[in-house]
């Protein structure tokens, strides 16, 4: 890994993000064989098909969810820019109103009984994904008296095993919670923390319908979308 790509990348101990004091490791960590990880062949595991429903996450259920309908697309690229075809990337995310379907998350924000808040999909021949989903709202997550996240969308990328995966974020441009976010800030390089920020792109805007955001994931390199440690 090269030193520029070292500096976009969140360290595992971060003290203003407070959760990283209990998560982050205090040895030297140890280096599992490789025989030990598991080598099933991607990128889809398991014998359930990505079908194309799974990338719009506003009709997995009988009723439409609340919020603003977004349409988020871009390409997952290597160093070189080449495409990354046919590869599974996942998104998972709060509703409209900042809840997670998880029974963790017990803030009184509602849950919306039409949004999931999950979805999958995989590359095309160009590299392309495309969801379709509504504008997560921020939420409170107790970091310190007064602590918010930012709206985001979580993102998975898998390579050809599952011990190749990808786990990153992806905001929204303007958001003013961006500058309080220790999650966010704990990336030391301002240029990394732009990868993680999505471009209101007019293109991919459908009229009278949704929105549209364009984000592309860079798996390695200099520009390589920093990812969760």
């Amino acid at each position: 890994m090269s030193d520029s790509h070292r500096d976009s990348e969140p360290p595992y101990l971060h003290p203003d993000y407070r959760a990283t004091v209990r998560r982050a490791p205090t040895r030297e960590l140890v280096r599992l064989p490789p025989e030990w990880f598991h080598q099933l062949p991607g990128p889809v595991f398991g014998r359930v098909p990505v079908l194309p429903e799974d990338a719009d996450l506003t009709q997995q259920h009988d009723g439409r969810p609340l919020g603003e309908r977004i349409i988020v697309s871009g390409r997952v690229m290597d160093s070189d820019g080449e495409p990354v075809r046919h590869t599974l990337v996942e998104v998972w995310q709060a509703n409209a109103a900042g809840r997670y379907v998880d029974p963790v998350d017990d803030h009184a924000a509602p849950l919306d009984p039409n949004f999931t808040g999950a979805g999958r999909c995989l590359t095309d021949g160009e590299g392309q994904y495309r969801f379709v989903t509504v504008k997560p709202g921020a939420y409170p997550y107790r970091n310190h008296e007064n602590a918010w996240r930012p709206a985001h969308i979580h993102f998975s990328v898998f390579g050809p095993s599952l011990a190749s995966r990808v786990v990153t974020q992806m905001y929204f441009p303007g958001d003013p919670l961006m500058p309080l976010d220790p999650i966010l800030q704990s990336i030391p390089d301002e240029r990394g923390r732009d990868l993680l920020v999505a471009a209101f792109d007019l293109a991919l805007t459908e009229p009278e319908w949704a929105l549209g955001y364009r984000w592309d994931i860079i798996l390695r390199g200099r520009n390589a979308t920093p990812r969760e440690p």
